[in-house]
Parts: C-alpha cells; structure tokens; sequence
C-alpha cells in the first residue's frame, strides 16, 4: 500500500492581531542552504536592505514558541516564524460599518463604498473584515464571501474558523439569493426585464473584465426595471453565477452602465486614494439563505441607499 502522507500540523500563531490584521506567517523551505534564519527573510521579503536586521534586532520575528529570532539563529527546514509587517498609512475611509445581524455562528455587516472586504494589496487596515474583528473583538472573524471595494451592501462573515467552509459553500454551490440595486441611465429602448448570459474573462492583472462573443455561456444574470425618472433608472440586478465584475459587465453590455464605474465601458484615470467622491451606484440589497448550521432561515435586507438616485446633484459633486 502507499505510503500515507500527512500534513504538517501549523502552529497557532504566537503574536496577536494588530489592528484586526493577522502577522505574517513564513515557513522556512525543506530545500535551502541558508545558514541562519536571517539570510532567509533578507532573499526572501521585498524589503529595504537593512530592515530584516532591523526586526531582528528589536525582537519582532518571533518562533512558534513566541520567543525573537536572533540575528544568529541557524536555519531550521520546515520551521515558522512569524512578524507583523510595517504597513503604509492608509486614507481612512470615512463610512461607518454597520452591523445588521450577529450570532454565535456569524455576523452580517452591511459595507459601505470605498472599503475593500479583505486585506489585500494596498489595503490592509481599511478593511471591512480588520474593522470586524477590531471593533467587535473577534478576532477568528472570517468573511464567507467578497463585493468589490467599490460596491456597497451586505457581507457574510463566520465567527468560527471550522465552520467557515459550510457558509463559504452557500455560495459555491449558488444556495445563497442574492438581489442588488443599480443606477444608471434610463433608456426606454430596452426592454426590460431580461435575462443576460455570456462568457466573461478576468485575466490577473488587467483592470477589466470582457465577454467573450460567441462563447459558451459562463455568467447569467436578470435585469429588471424597478422606477425611473425619464432620466435615470433604479434597477434590480438578480445574479446566477458570480463571476468578477459580473453585473457591472452585463449593466454595460446593456447599453446601461452602473453611475460611477470607473471601469466600464472604459477604463478612467486612477483618482486619489483619499477622493472618495461618485461612489459606483451598485448595492448588494438582500441576502437569503437557509443556514447551514442552525437550518434557521434568514433574510437580510441593506439599510443603505444609492445617493444618485435619492439626491443626484450631492452625488455628482
């Protein structure tokens, strides 16, 4: 019979969170020849020579046992080592996140525009999941599913890691209704409601997403017409699937694009990581689902509302 492989079991982490932001985690390779645990991290992390002797020097990489590496430490294969990276100030995003449902099983926030759902990139602190887990201490919080940083609504969050993959598998196997709210212009030529399909790639590292013609489809989504002014539209957007950037790409493909998408129909000049001015008109409304581990049935419903709609002229300021 073969041999039977086991995973190395992690260690818990032995530094806090800081500021709802987990440390970094390093494994050192089984296939190196460095002789201390220093010259790993200084080949290893994208810094500026001298800071990898700096963090060792004030005791800021720690082992499993919480105890610093020193600058000397030989290099053990298959070992952990962990440290809080120094991050860049971020321009506070001035929303406030609220809270609209809380359990012993999850908590259900409702986001607003400009605040990215998970660390990643350039946003770490500014987060809605490092805001979560600060302001309620929960520091195990774990987000079950993403929007965009630009759209606004509702966002399931698990308070237990081991029952993270039942809610994330709420929306893996499409168990989960979810409705959103748009704005965009109002065009009497299309008839509405309708149901869109079509191929979209969103290939790593290019801004936009695009359909493929004549390929199978992989993303449905219903549009429908819920009010308009003659000028603009407040539509309900029904996804299927929940390919990146799906309903901006389908609301474009209309003919229709969402009131503020930097992206769609074309891609427009960076603004300011501070200019938080025109937030993209899309909101995810509702959320519905059975729960996994109760089987309580919930409904959850976005308090928020889409400014270009209710007061179009604060909106495009």
């Amino acid at each position: 019979m073969p041999a039977v492989t086991r995973r190395r079991r992690v260690p818990p982490p032995p530094l806090p969170q800081r500021d709802g932001v987990d440390p970094v985690r390093v494994r050192l390779p089984a296939d190196g020849a460095w002789a201390t645990v220093r010259d790993h991290l200084a080949e290893r992390l994208s810094v500026p020579d001298g800071v990898v002797d700096a963090m060792l020097r004030e005791g800021r990489v720690v082992g499993a046992d919480g105890v610093p590496v020193a600058p000397d430490t030989p290099y053990l294969a298959g070992a952990y080592v962990w440290f809080h990276r120094d991050l860049p100030a971020e321009p506070p995003v001035p929303y406030a996140i609220d809270v609209v449902y809380r359990d012993e099983h999850i908590v259900v926030a409702d986001k607003p525009h400009f605040l990215a759902t998970m660390p990643r990139g350039s946003h770490v602190t500014q987060t809605a999941l490092a805001r979560l887990r600060a302001g309620l201490g929960i520091p195990a919080l774990g987000a079950a599913h993403r929007l965009d940083r630009l759209t606004a609504g509702l966002l399931l969050f698990t308070v237990r890691p081991e029952e993270r993959g039942a809610y994330q598998s709420l929306f893996g196997d499409r168990r989960v209704r979810k409705e959103y709210e748009a704005v965009a212009a109002y065009d009497p030529g299309i008839d509405l409601p309708r149901t869109v399909r079509s191929h979209i790639v969103k290939e790593r590292g290019v801004l936009a997403a695009y359909e493929v013609p004549g390929a199978e489809p992989n993303s449905e989504s219903r549009v429908e017409l819920i009010e308009h002014d003659g000028r603009l539209g407040r539509y309900r957007l029904l996804p299927h699937t929940g390919r990146t950037h799906q309903l901006r790409v389908h609301m474009n493909a209309l003919g229709l694009p969402i009131l503020g998408d930097p992206l769609y129909p074309e891609v427009r000049a960076a603004t300011a990581p501070d200019d938080f001015r025109r937030p993209l008109q899309l909101l995810a409304r509702v959320l519905e689902f059975t729960d996994p581990v109760t089987g309580a049935e919930h409904r959850f419903v976005s308090g928020r509302t889409l400014e270009a709609w209710s007061a179009y002229d604060d909106w495009d300021q």
